[in-house]
């Protein structure tokens, strides 16, 4: 040492020495300097002995010394915490170097490890030379096993295994000055006076050899005192003490853990996920073998200083315990623990499964290691996850060969539109079938709403790969904006994920609307299969009236395609793209037997891939739903119109030639065909623009809003199809508003058919009177009597009733098929005289039927929870002419139902006894009464 240094120490240890030193007031001067003296001289010989400490220079374990000591001796934290205070700003220092140096010499300064000549005499013990007690000498084995908090104690012998020790008038005559310095002890040994040492029994297994086999066992390998039985015994030597075998326990724990880990890693079960997991442990492993390693160093290092004739060999003075080597494996242990625990939790777990249970660690856990350690730990296991996310958010690829992403794929189902009620075709497979959102992989480092986003923008990214055939954009997008995705990264990863989702949506709304025409294709359904084209509806079904009056079984698909490009030509449809009128085809429905053209005519407007994820085949099934409904209104009306036109010029030539014999039924017939024209022009009023009109207009503020998505586009078009056929009385589940509407166009069409044989009966009867006119002027010329009374009985103008019943006298041209005998109608007899009545009595019936299913119409739609519905009763009926009847709800009693059959029954009975002609006249099919509401009707009188 330097002379400049070695005066420096000295001065230094002066001053400490005079601060530390206590002075007794029955000392002179001469006793205390010469504890100054002895002070000195014990410190200059700790500060020489400092180099040859077998203790190795970690100022962390003289710190860890210190703060134990502190704690053990206080009853409050107070002076640990001041001394850690003081500790951190010690670190600061660039001046001082040999910190641990200085931290150690202050505590063997302390209390425990100087002579007791130099201790601050308590108020319980007299000052020590006045004591006769000796005490250890400072650097005895005994002092060093003591105090080097280098392991646990050995038992002592009993009394009767101790060796001889002095007496106690020996020990009483030492006196504390006699004690030897260190320096002393060294140069002089054989000064010394008999010493006494703590005897031990000796261990068996010795700790130097349990130390030798230790590395060995913490990594999971069996040796000569540590056996491993299996992967979860390990069995120790019995002959220890206990409280090695506690320290021994302790120490088991890591190698097993260590011993199941490295088994579970070495295993191939379970997904990528999986496997990164077993990739993270390995990490972790690695690291805690290589602190096994240090330790082995340690231990390799120690033992080469042990001496054979030191207590335990002097394996305290080595400075690696049993008990040492615990506390440096403790946060390892901590480590294999935590990891043991997620193995064993994740079984029978793949995928997001396993991210939310290590993220659960990490996010709950109190302990600070642990979250920390959870953390590290998914940086590694979430790799493939988010490797799989980037594809899937860049490529629109899913690679996923264990099922472990947030997104299923349906390898089985994905064409199970072809089973569904036609409800999806093949684009709508690929979008609501082919993926499918794995709820139970969605981890807990994601939110269900980010989960749903990153769905959407991948299944948005297939489709425009696969249905749009726009994979060169899907390329170049992913070329562009891709990015390497880490767990972490929250801010980088959200938006990202936010750029890709309105970059997709955007991308595959421009191709639906302008590449594939989504919006002139809803136009022309809604122009063509929703008769929003009037002049184009009117045409076609001008030409195709003479067609579809005859049978269906005569109807012909090129008749109908050559009727329906005629239709074209003449009206503003020719305007219209070629792609939509390549699409609009007139088709017939099934046939059945009795049926006509009217009733399997249809027209087809066919949607192809990717629009029919829009337009489903669902979808396109209830437009033309919507279509036949609409059809056969437009034909009621058609037919209603022509024989109202019919009726009004006829009312200013034929018919007022007849008006003294049918006048008041033409009267009756033109008042219940307004009512009929009138209903029939509301009803088509309310579908065509407060139904479809209104429900339209929405579709198209739907369609038209910013940041829209293909299922926005999905759900609006579908609310749409529900507006126009529950609004459009179509779709109720309540009331079943179709069949009433079709019986009330059925009866319509009836009365049509009778009005019309009311027209031909009073033509004839004009042709009738005009030929008779004639024969009575011709024979007035000729001089002749005008009329003779064989002329009035062959007209009919007086009754003279056939006593024989031979149907003499009779016109053969009134057959029983004859024209003037409208559908539905049949005479017995063939009698002349007998149609009249006849047409009179059918039209009373269907004109009353027709009244009373109104009323009944009309009451159900006053109780309509919409309001455009209960608008339409009001407009039906806004001069009170009708009377709403209210029917009676499905949970009356069966009591009420049956007494309700049986008194409708007997009313029915007595109407039809009351409304049947005596003749024998028949009611056509479709013209009965409501059924079951019998008793809400008013009988049908004859005006006969």
């Amino acid at each position: 040492m330097p002379d400049n240094i070695q005066q420096r120490v000295e001065h230094a240890l002066s001053q400490l020495v005079e601060k530390v030193v206590p002075a007794y007031p029955e000392d002179d001067d001469q006793a205390l300097q010469d504890r100054l003296d002895d002070a000195y001289d014990f410190a200059i010989g700790v500060v020489q002995d400092a180099g040859d400490t077998p203790l190795s220079p970690d100022v962390n374990h003289a710190h860890d010394l210190i703060k134990k000591k502190l704690i053990r001796d206080n009853l409050g934290p107070e002076k640990a915490m001041r001394f850690s205070n003081l500790y951190s700003r010690l670190l600061t220092l660039p001046v001082l170097q040999n910190k641990w140096a200085l931290l150690y010499f202050l505590f063997i300064l302390s209390e425990e490890r100087i002579p007791l000549s130099l201790r601050e005499p308590s108020e319980s013990s007299p000052p020590p030379e006045k004591t006769g007690k000796r005490d250890f000498v400072v650097d005895s084995p005994a002092f060093n096993e003591a105090f080097s908090n280098a392991g646990l104690l050995k038992l002592p012998l009993s009394e009767d295994q101790k060796p001889p020790r002095q007496s106690d008038a020996n020990k009483a005559g030492r006196n504390v000055s006699e004690r030897p310095r260190p320096q002393q002890a060294k140069e002089e040994p054989e000064a010394e006076g008999p010493q006494e040492e703590i005897q031990y029994l000796p261990m068996n297994p010795s700790e130097p050899a349990l130390l030798r086999d230790l590395p060995f066992t913490l990594q999971g390998l069996s040796s000569t005192n540590f056996n491993f039985a299996s992967n979860k015994v390990l069995k120790l030597p019995q002959t220890l003490p206990v409280p090695i075998i506690s320290l021994l326990h302790t120490l088991a724990e890591p190698a097993l853990l260590y011993r199941g880990l490295s088994e579970f890693v070495e295993t191939s079960d379970g997904g990528l996920i999986g496997q990164s997991l077993r990739s993270a442990l390995s990490l972790e492993l690695r690291a805690y073998l290589r602190l096994v390693a240090t330790l082995e160093g340690q231990i390799r290092s120690a033992l080469a200083k042990l001496d054979e004739n030191e207590p335990r060999q002097g394996i305290g003075q080595a400075g690696v315990t049993l008990k040492r080597c615990v506390v440096w494996t403790r946060e390892p242990t901590m480590g294999l623990r935590l990891l043991s625990l997620i193995v064993e939790e994740s079984k029978g777990r793949k995928g997001g499964e396993i991210i939310s249970l290590i993220h659960s660690f990490s996010l709950s856990h109190g302990d600070p290691f642990v979250a920390s350690f959870a953390e590290r730990l998914l940086t590694h296991v979430t790799r493939p996850f988010y490797d799989m996310l980037r594809q899937w958010i860049y490529d629109g690829e899913l690679s996923d060969p264990y099922l472990e992403f947030l997104v299923l794929e349906q390898q089985d189902d994905h064409n199970k539109g072809d089973t569904d009620d036609g409800r999806r075709g093949a684009a709508t497979s690929v979008w609501q079938d082919k993926y499918q959102l794995h709820e139970r992989m969605i981890p807990t480092i994601i939110t269900e709403e980010f989960a749903k986003k990153v769905f959407l923008i991948g299944k948005t990214l297939n489709f425009i790969r696969h249905s749009c055939g726009d994979a060169a954009w899907v390329e170049s997008y992913s070329k562009s904006a891709s990015r390497e995705l880490r767990y972490g990264d929250t801010a980088t990863l959200e938006r990202s994920i936010d750029e890709a989702y309105k970059t997709t949506m955007a991308r595959l709304i421009h191709l639906m609307v302008n590449k594939f025409k989504l919006l002139e294709h809803l136009r022309a359904l809604k122009k063509y299969i929703l008769l929003g084209a009037g002049d184009f509806i009117a045409v076609l079904m001008e030409s195709l009236s003479s067609n579809l009056d005859r049978p269906a079984n005569t109807q012909y698909r090129h008749t109908l395609t050559a009727q329906l490009e005629h239709a074209v030509r003449n009206s503003n449809a020719q305007h219209d793209d070629p792609e939509v009128l390549r699409r609009l085809d007139a088709r017939m429905l099934e046939l059945s037997h009795g049926e006509i053209g009217w009733d399997v005519f249809t027209l087809e407007y066919k949607i192809d891939a990717p629009v029919d994820v829009i337009v489903t085949p669902f979808g396109a099934k209830q437009y033309l739903k919507v279509f036949n409904f609409l059809w056969r209104v437009k034909r009621v009306e058609f037919a209603l119109g022509s024989t109202w036109r019919r009726s009004m010029t006829g009312a200013r030539g034929v018919l007022a030639s007849v008006g003294d014999k049918l006048g008041k039924d033409w009267k009756k017939a033109r008042c219940v065909l307004a009512e009929m024209v009138h209903f029939v022009s509301q009803l088509q009023y309310y579908i065509l623009f407060e139904v479809i009109e209104s429900s339209w207009n929405d579709l198209q503020s739907a369609l038209q809003k910013p940041e829209s998505t293909l299922d926005d586009l999905i759900d609006a078009h579908a609310r749409y199809l529900t507006a126009i056929t529950r609004k459009g009385l179509l779709g109720s589940t309540i009331i079943d508003f179709t069949s009433q509407l079709h019986e009330l166009l059925k009866i319509m069409l009836s009365y049509k058919d009778v009005v019309d044989g009311l027209y031909s009966f009073s033509v004839a009867e004009f042709t009738r009177r005009q030929e008779l006119s004639a024969k009575i002027e011709t024979r007035t010329a000729a001089g002749k009597w005008g009329i003779t009374e064989k002329d009035g009985l062959d007209n009919g103008d007086l009754e003279s009733p056939n006593p024989d019943g031979n149907g003499k006298g009779k016109r053969s041209a009134h057959s029983t098929n004859s024209p003037l005998i409208p559908q539905g109608l049949t005479l017995h007899g063939g009698a002349e005289d007998d149609l009249l009545p006849a047409l009179r009595q059918r039209l009373a019936l269907l004109a009353s039927d027709f009244k009373a299913r109104v009323n009944v119409l009309l009451g159900d739609l006053i109780h309509q929870p919409d309001a455009d519905m209960r608008w339409l009763a009001m407009v039906m009926n806004f001069n009170d002419v009708y009377q709403p009847v209210r029917r009676k709800r499905k949970h009356a009693s069966e009591k009420d139902k049956e007494k309700s059959r049986s008194q409708g029954g007997a009313k029915s009975e007595q109407e039809s006894s009351k409304a049947t002609p005596a003749d024998g006249v028949e009611k056509a099919t479709g013209s009965g009464t409501v059924k079951g509401k019998e008793k809400e009707r008013p009988p049908a009188k004859s005006h006969g």
